[in-house]
């Protein structure tokens, strides 16, 4: 219907569509030749390849060589250096366009600030796509910015790691366990998993290699002696006071503020002794906050 309106050959009695409609006849009258055209839903992409290289046809130019014509220039809008277009990166979703150095760096800054990379233009929230990101970045930083997307898109709570150091993929636990299950009967039950990475097992209980023939209690009776990666763990624990939430096992850090404390994962309880509080209030009879955490010398 919208492709009839706008051809004139049906006539709208809508007062906003009508507005609208006029608004594009007097688009088209700025163009030396406009002749509308109806794309299919399925067709959208090709729709959108015709707008993104009509809009490089009016920002780019010849640049001279001496020699006449070189090749086609355009301006970075960040630094302002004449670019070649093939070095020109362009957001999928919103077509702002960038030179490859200037979008490095900005993807860069955004992984070591532990988040993902949107369009460097304000307020625009398109996001950069992981798989046009190899155009400028180091296959490593590829990899990184993959792992960054999908720590985010699992919640805390489901989040599991393989356990074992030349591993440490991370899984989503229904992930997990739909995995397992592919290939292991009754891993549900015992609390065996396979990771999706290495293919080794592993327990989801204790979070160590699979102990085959035992059960999780005799596993920690025949190891009374921790690891020693988690005895650095503990050490360094200790040493700066941190708190293990008993919910997630995520390590928290008390910078200022009360003893109450809210892991990422909803879990609450007193960072002094690590009791749980239940409906806002602790089960403790530890002090809730000290002064010292409170106020701050200016």
């Amino acid at each position: 219907m919208l492709y009839q309106y706008v051809t004139g050959a049906i006539q709208t009695q809508n007062s906003k569509i009508s507005t609208l409609v006029n608004q594009v006849s007097l688009l088209q009258k700025k163009f030396a030749d406009c002749k509308p055209s109806l794309v299919a839903c399925s067709d959208i992409k090709f729709a959108f390849r015709f707008a993104k290289d009509a809009i490089v046809s009016q920002i780019t130019w010849p640049a001279d060589n001496g020699k006449g014509k070189g090749k086609l220039k355009e301006t970075c809008v960040i630094c302002y250096e004449d670019t070649d277009v093939y070095q020109i990166f362009s957001v999928d979703g919103c077509f702002h366009r960038y030179c490859f150095p200037c979008m490095k760096q900005h993807v860069e800054v955004k992984l070591l600030e532990g988040t993902t990379a949107k369009c460097p233009h304000e307020g625009c929230k398109s996001e950069v796509s992981i798989e046009t990101c190899g155009k400028f970045l180091d296959p490593k930083l590829v990899e990184i910015m993959s792992q960054r997307k999908k720590e985010t898109s699992i919640a805390v709570t489901e989040k599991v790691y393989c356990p074992y150091p030349r591993c440490s993929a991370l899984m989503s636990k229904s992930e997990l366990l739909e995995y397992t299950n592919s290939s292991f009967v009754g891993g549900e039950k015992c609390g065996a998993r396979k990771c999706v990475k290495c293919h080794y097992f592993f327990c989801i209980s204790c979070r160590v290699p699979w102990h085959y023939n035992m059960t999780c209690y005799d596993y920690k009776i025949s190891k009374p002696h921790p690891r020693t990666e988690d005895k650095m763990l503990d050490s360094l624990a200790k040493r700066n006071r941190w708190r293990q939430c008993v919910m997630c096992k995520n390590m928290v850090e008390l910078a200022e503020g009360c003893y109450h404390i809210t892991c990422r994962c909803g879990y609450e309880f007193c960072y002094t002794c690590g009791a749980k509080w239940k409906n806002k209030k602790p089960t403790c009879s530890c002090p809730i906050w000290d002064e010292r955490n409170i106020i701050r010398d200016r």
